[in-house]
């Protein structure tokens, strides 16, 4: 598979491409499924935990996890922990939201979404700690949104990238009426590269890797977060508000094990890589995946830096601007309670 195939953010952020009907069903079979799914233990001493992900390739975000499994961290936790790629995009909310799943690879705006039709699915933790969408360009200054009336900006069909095009857009006095949308239905990369855009939207560590690494290295990024949008994480790690309750410990244990993949993965990137690679070998080339990490780990802090339990806390605040913003941009009807969106309990010591 090719990293054009592969795509940025692209299909999945954020994860609304699957539409708020994918998460009306979700709620429809929550409401059928009233009892959390037991911690099953594959044996006497591992607890299993169904860990499902963000999109149906594998992809350099996985890293953290697919290296603790590698290096026996879940085991040592005493957990089995099973990978689950889901069938498509909208499936990761239906397997966590029905219990088919006890965890999830997701994204903050899914959460606030699913949580908006009573899909009872929690923050457990962030991945990264800032908003790192923006605007790119192959021009050497990034794009000012006040010079976008009349351009082409590739972008994908999901509300969230409507959201924070249309925040940057507000901010200088404009709208998305202003510009001309072209669609990506996998990745908006080729768009920029083959210059049938003039600008494209995405991640510093999805589209902004794709494009390194097809050649585009000096590519510039004019950031949603500096023209009004939320600085909030986009990639989210959440549970299943009922199993986190039966299985405290078992979530605890899930998030200690994740923070030494992450370490590992981080003060031994060669490893990491060849680590992901090995286990899935199809999913994208393999400087995709060496320039994804490189991105990824660097959202986590410098290197050297120890990540613990404290860098993936989540604060009401964070969560207060995701909702303010879902409500004013249609992403949900109304605003919800804060506290029902996350949970910091498996980061606590």
């Amino acid at each position: 598979m090719t990293n054009t195939s592969k795509g940025g953010l692209r299909r999945r952020i954020l994860g609304l491409a699957a539409g708020t009907s994918a998460i009306a069903l979700v709620a429809g079979l929550a409401a059928c499924s009233t009892e959390a799914s037991d911690a099953e233990s594959t044996d006497e001493s591992l607890t299993s935990i169904r860990f499902v992900q963000e999109w149906p390739v594998p992809d350099g975000f996985w890293i953290p996890w697919v290296v603790a499994q590698d290096q026996g961290f879940y085991e040592d936790a005493g957990l089995d922990v099973e990978i689950i790629t889901p069938p498509n995009v909208a499936a990761t909310m239906q397997y966590l939201g029905t219990g088919d799943a006890d965890l999830a690879f997701t994204t903050s705006v899914d959460i606030v979404a699913a949580r908006s039709q009573g899909v009872p699915v929690v923050g457990i933790g962030t991945y990264g700690s800032n908003n790192n969408w923006g605007l790119m360009s192959k021009s050497g200054e990034p794009i000012d949104p006040s010079e976008l009336e009349g351009k082409l900006v590739g972008t994908y069909n999901d509300a969230w990238s409507n959201a924070q095009l249309s925040i940057m857009l507000a901010s200088v006095g404009k709208t998305i009426a202003d510009v001309t949308l072209v669609t990506a239905d996998s990745s908006t990369v080729p768009l920029l590269v083959e210059d049938k855009v003039d600008v494209i939207t995405g991640i510093t560590n999805a589209e902004g890797s794709e494009l390194e690494s097809l050649g585009v290295e000096d590519y510039s990024i004019a950031y949603s977060k500096d023209f009004g949008a939320p600085d909030a994480p986009v990639l989210m790690l959440a549970g299943n508000e009922e199993w986190m309750a039966e299985n405290p410990d078992a979530a605890k244990a899930f998030m200690d094990a994740t923070i030494k993949g992450l370490n590992f993965a981080r003060e031994n990137p060669e490893d990491a890589v060849s680590i992901f690679m090995d286990v899935y070998p199809d999913a994208q080339t393999l400087e995709f995946t060496q320039l994804q990490w490189t991105a990824t780990a660097a959202l986590f802090g410098e290197a050297g830096y120890e990540v613990t339990a404290a860098d993936l806390t989540q604060s009401s605040e964070i969560w207060q601007s995701l909702v303010d913003v879902s409500v004013e941009f249609g992403i949900i009807d109304s605003a919800i309670a804060v506290d029902e969106l996350f949970t910091n309990d498996a980061l606590k010591d």
